[in-house]
């Protein structure tokens, strides 16, 4: 099973940017798919963004043009680049794949 710990969230104005980080064990991690998914108070845990082991990436159409999802297999992590925040974009923010448990995620808030 492989487990995960996000980091990189905070308070950010509107028109920031963050850079998350999806650190990962497990020797399976490069052979998985991994997608970066958020969760705001009262609504449902959605995905955000994806990326194949072979690089493919696939955003929501709420973020597309302004996060870019990384990977990097030989440091067993996920990045998400989030450009022109939003208050919209205020969540809980995860990384999850298949056979990975979900960690405790990062809060991101969008605030002035």
């Amino acid at each position: 099973q492989v487990q995960v710990v996000e980091s990189g969230g905070g308070l950010v104005q509107p028109g920031g940017s963050l850079r998350l980080s999806c650190a990962a064990s497990g020797s399976i991690f490069s052979i998985i798919s991994m997608g970066w998914y958020r969760q705001a108070p009262g609504k449902e845990r959605e995905l955000v963004a994806y990326i194949t082991r072979g690089g493919s990436t696939n955003y929501a159409d709420s973020v597309k043009g302004r996060f870019t999802i990384s990977r990097d297999n030989a440091k067993n992590s996920v990045y998400l680049q989030m450009n022109s925040l939003k208050s919209e974009d205020s969540a809980v923010y995860y990384c999850n794949g298949a056979g990975v448990d979900w960690g405790q995620g990062t809060q991101v808030t969008v605030s002035s």
